[in-house]
């Protein structure tokens, strides 16, 4: 390997490198950022309550027993909300 060869290869390792650093230090920042932020707290919580009651309500159509024109109708009612 030659004196050039060698200082290319070293360049290159030291730019892969910083890359890396540079995506992971931007990666910490962006969490800490959403994770000090209260409104997106308040946001996924609220995804979250909205989320657990199409839960309930495919939970309760999927366990009872019900003829299928009865689930259809119930089905087309949820889509109206």
């Amino acid at each position: 390997m030659s004196f050039w060869t060698a200082v290319v290869a070293i360049v290159a390792i030291i730019a892969f490198a910083n890359m890396r650093m540079a995506r992971h230090r931007h990666r910490d920042e962006a969490q800490a950022q959403r994770e000090a932020d209260p409104a997106y707290a308040a946001a996924l919580e609220r995804e979250l309550a909205a989320l657990r009651k199409r839960l309930e309500v495919l939970e309760r159509i999927a366990t009872e027993d019900r003829t299928t024109r009865n689930l259809a109708n119930e089905i087309e009612q949820l889509r109206d909300q």
